[in-house]
């Protein structure tokens, strides 16, 4: 009970990350637009339609090189452009097509916009197009940055202050930034909002997946980590809902932000994880969480602290001294995921796997928009489709084990990159199916990486291994609209990419050691030790004990799952 409740309060904060990543979809979207008229409209004309407003051609406007033709009230002729506007030299018969001398003037009146879907949007409030359409084009990517930056900070700072206070922080900030993010007065604030806001979003995102992967048990571990996810994913199909009902962008940006309140007044309450405060030596704090856990899971005999930990504390009076109490209160960082070669393996490999996770899924996510149709119910099932895409991987992950999962979907990513480049470009139905089912193999390792990289990381460095996996992730994330870029250079390059990254993820995935119903790790000893029996960080054999207590640890949250069946 006690672990179902921690474990349900933490995920539905995670709609809220998957809201403020993909917000950005329909707040920053450019409509059709032509350049302002300096006069009031007698008449419009658009090929051979003549209207008495703009309003009534955009239903007909089908490309950015279409032009309007408006005459003024004064009886000047003018045709707007996207970027320009020309006069015409002599103002004699209405027509589409002139040959005649014109005046080209630049847009200084403004810009009109097809406002049918949208009234207002961060383009359309601070006239983001032509030569300012640069600045629109960055506002994803400097998200993204932003994502990337509190991935590492947050995770490195949730080692060395624990997971409760940062959840605390970065749950607050979601909703005072979302909330902050539709009341910026300009372009740049709105930026800087916004880069706060992924900072502490991807945060949390990362801190969570380590939360509620240290409360629950071995069995319940896979599909309480991989859920996340699709507590994510449903984020984003509010984001497709609240899109469709929602039109103005700042009160669309509100609505967004209150979906993260119920959690904010409750978050308060979460305790800190008894394996971060036993690797922080903090017995009496971790016993009291521990008690907590027995009276609502109505365990008759909880387990003693004291009792799990006896060895450690013969270990301080017989002559934990020097070198080793030194190292058991350093604090760690980055370096330390390369602490030896078998470490730094691992982490090359895992961080390989979190880049080609993130760059496939936006790569096949970008493919995907040439299903047409109606954009928000797109978005939507874009959504959607990741949730059997968890259940499979949970699946697999609990039968066949992390590693021989991760295997073959990696290489199944690669292989439909290949097969997609032979479809002929006729076949549109199956091109886009093959783009689906690639974008589900893809989804399947992305899901899978964040636990995998949880178990195969110690308690003292698991938050700061997580958080620079998504780092990666994030670099992956910016890197694939660039990738997407190259199909003019040839169609199938980003697949081609795609692919390679796959299959050498694949492959390297091979030497990765099985994390499948064994204990966490609270050393970098141990977690030498799970890969390879050769020497470890510290050059030491690791004690025995300490495997034992985790386990032990891990045994009382089963028995605590076990008791609400």
């Amino acid at each position: 009970r006690f672990q179902a409740c921690v474990y349900f309060a933490s995920v539905f904060q995670a709609m809220s990350c998957g809201i403020h990543y993909l917000a950005s979809v329909f707040m920053a979207v450019t409509p059709n637009f032509v350049c302002g008229i300096p006069g009031n409209v007698s008449n419009v004309l658009f090929y051979n339609s003549s209207e008495s407003s703009i309003e009534d051609i955009w239903t007909r406007w089908t490309s950015t090189e279409n032009y309007i033709v408006v005459q003024l009230e004064n009886g000047e002729i003018w045709e707007l452009n996207q970027c320009s506007r020309s006069k015409r030299g002599v103002s004699l018969d209405l027509t589409y097509e002139y040959k005649g001398n014109k005046s080209i003037f630049s847009c200084s009146d403004g810009f009109l916009y097809d406002d049918t879907k949208w009234k207002s949007t961060v383009v359309t409030q601070w006239d983001l197009v032509c030569d300012r359409e640069w600045l629109a084009k960055l506002i994803q990517p400097t998200f993204m940055l932003g994502v990337l930056i509190g991935a590492v900070i947050f995770g490195d700072i949730a080692d060395r202050l624990g997971r409760q206070r940062v959840i605390w922080f970065t749950s607050a900030g979601q909703f005072v930034f979302g909330i902050a993010v539709a009341f910026t007065f300009d372009y740049y604030s709105f930026v800087i909002v916004r880069f706060l806001l992924a900072m502490v979003s991807s945060g949390y995102l990362v801190v969570a997946f380590v939360y509620v992967t240290e409360f629950v048990g071995i069995k319940a571990r896979t599909w309480a980590s991989m859920h996340v996810h699709a507590f994510f994913a449903m984020g984003i199909m509010v984001v497709a809902l609240v899109g469709f009902l929602v039109r103005t962008w700042w009160v669309y940006q509100i609505f967004l932000s209150i979906a993260t309140l119920p959690f904010v007044l409750c978050c308060w309450m979460l305790p800190e994880t008894p394996f971060w405060l036993l690797s922080e030596e903090r017995y009496e704090d971790a016993q009291k969480v521990i008690n907590i856990m027995a009276r609502w899971n109505k365990v008759s005999t909880p387990c003693k602290v004291s009792e799990l930990c006896s060895v450690q504390q013969d270990d301080v009076v017989s002559g934990r001294t020097g070198d080793n109490d030194t190292s058991s209160t350093k604090k760690h960082n980055i370096l330390d995921l390369f602490c030896n070669w078998h470490i730094a393996r691992r982490t090359i490999t895992v961080w390989l796997i979190w880049f080609t996770g993130s760059l496939g899924y936006y790569v096949f996510s970008l493919s995907s928009v040439s299903l047409g149709g109606n954009e928000y119910l797109n978005l939507f099932l874009i959504g959607a489709v990741e949730l059997p895409c968890y259940i499979i991987a949970c699946i697999a992950m609990d039968k066949l084990g992390r590693r021989n999962t991760l295997i073959p979907f990696l290489i199944l990513s690669a292989l439909i990159c290949v097969l997609i480049m032979f479809i002929p470009q006729d076949f549109n139905i199956l091109i886009i199916l093959a783009n689906m089912a690639g974008k589900f193999s893809i989804g399947v390792a992305f899901g899978l990486i964040y636990l995998y990289t949880a178990e195969l990381y110690p308690t003292i460095v698991r938050s700061l291994a997580v958080g620079s996996g998504s780092m990666m992730c994030r670099v992956g994330s910016v890197v694939a609209p660039f990738c997407v870029y190259l199909r003019s250079v040839w169609i199938f390059m980003p697949l081609l990419l795609v692919g390679i990254m796959a299959l050498l993820s694949g492959i390297l995935t091979i030497m990765l050691p099985e994390t499948l119903g064994k204990p966490l790790t609270n050393t970098l000893v141990e977690a030498t030790e799970m890969g390879r029996n050769k020497k470890s960080c510290s050059g030491k054999t690791p004690s025995a004990h300490s495997g034992v207590t985790l386990e032990k640890i891990e045994m009382f949250g089963q028995e605590s799952v076990s008791t609400e069946k």
